[in-house]
């Protein structure tokens, strides 16, 4: 048997909200077929996995588990867009050559981008 990635889902007290955000982030397309409390993020090339906003009372308190590693061609052009539209940077590394910045979005659900390459 195996399993497939279909959904990452974020949890935040703004769901409308944030899944406007990671939508102008990712050239997304905002679903809320279940209303506000739980949005979907669907992928404009309709490949890849949906991003899902479920609202709760309460968010997990300290650093997120999970988040997402993306990759831009252009690294900090990308970086500089996303901190322009509300993404905070948390920190920027480098180990053995390979550079990235980490970020956190509005709701501060951190993320990294690193720069795209060739190697898959």
């Amino acid at each position: 048997m195996t399993i497939s990635l279909g959904m990452i889902t974020f949890d935040t007290t703004d769901a409308p909200g944030l899944a406007q955000w990671w939508a102008r982030q990712t050239g997304g397309s905002v679903h809320a077929d279940y209303g506000d409390e739980f949005v979907l993020v669907r992928p404009a090339s309709g490949t890849g996995p949906i991003l899902a906003f479920q609202q709760i009372a309460d968010p997990t308190p300290g650093k997120n588990r999970v988040h997402l590693d993306l990759s831009a061609p252009d690294r900090e052009a990308e970086v500089d867009r996303l901190l322009g539209d509300g993404a905070t940077l948390v920190a920027r590394h480098e180990e053995g050559g390979f550079p990235w910045a980490v970020l956190a979005d509005p709701d501060g659900n951190q993320f990294c981008v690193a720069q795209a390459s060739d190697e898959g």
